[in-house]
């Protein structure tokens, strides 16, 4: 079993900044996938970066360029970048991990986290 906890998210002007960060516990994190998803209001969840256990990374184009998923082993920690954020980035945000190679559509998540609210004012 692995425990998912997101922080990080918040309320932020168009073109400013977060990071979230997404605390692992339970078993072994260097053998997982992990990734960020996220859902806007009336809008089903969708994929937004993944980082495979080889530091493989993949981001949906609406974020690259902006966006950079980063992993510390050492911690059991992913981390969501957002640099230049726009009001359509506005979503609850949440990670999960997966037993795969990727994850990139909910299918691959064995794990979520609570999620974490990210809203971009205009």
């Amino acid at each position: 079993q692995v425990q998912l906890v997101e922080s990080g998210g918040g309320l932020v002007q168009a073109g400013g900044s977060l990071r979230l960060s997404c605390a692992a516990s339970g078993r072994t994190f260097t053998g997982y996938s992990m990734g960020w998803f996220r859902q806007a209001p009336g809008k089903e969840r969708e994929f937004v970066a993944h980082i495979s256990w080889s530091r493989t990374t993949a981001y949906v184009d609406s974020v690259k360029g902006r966006f950079t998923i980063s992993r510390d082993n050492a911690k059991s920690t992913v981390y969501l970048q957002m640099n230049s954020l726009k009001p359509e980035d506005t979503a609850v945000y949440y990670c999960a991990a997966g037993w795969g190679a990727t994850v990139r559509r909910s299918d691959d998540v064995n794990y979520w986290g609570q999620g974490t609210q990210v809203t971009v004012s205009s």
